[in-house]
């Protein structure tokens, strides 16, 4: 599906922790899951490793402290926040929707991008 919305246009732009990354490596020790962390990281990329030769889509890996996990699609914003020790299932889900251009939805959209500046493009190989 993210395929064929990259053919028809859309951006597409998928970021995940590096699972070789120290910032991955602290989460997983936060949460006491004993390395299964980047497990599930290597686990989730090869559900988009036919992505990477699209044209339009991008997946990239940050080694950043995540703060919680973005799903945009449109104005609509899907934010998993996170709390210290506590897997993301285990954190609230909010709904924001893009109203004006000051509001929560942007200065979410614009820590991705922050983050995106400093990502790395992920290769199924490696």
């Amino acid at each position: 599906m993210l395929g064929e919305r990259a053919a028809g246009g859309v951006r597409v732009r998928l970021c995940f922790g590096d699972p070789g990354g120290q910032a991955v490596a602290i989460r997983d020790q936060e949460e006491g899951i004993d390395g299964t962390l980047a497990a599930k990281i290597r686990a989730s990329l090869t559900y988009y490793r036919d992505l990477s030769h699209v044209p339009g889509c991008e997946v990239r890996l940050h080694d950043t402290t995540l703060y919680n996990s973005l799903f945009r699609y449109d104005d609509n914003l899907m934010v998993n926040t996170h709390m210290w020790g506590m897997p993301a299932s285990a954190n609230p889900l909010f709904h924001l929707q893009r109203l004006d251009g000051n509001g929560w939805f942007d200065r979410y959209t614009d820590s991705f991008d922050a983050v995106w500046n400093t990502t790395r493009p992920w290769k199924p190989n490696e």
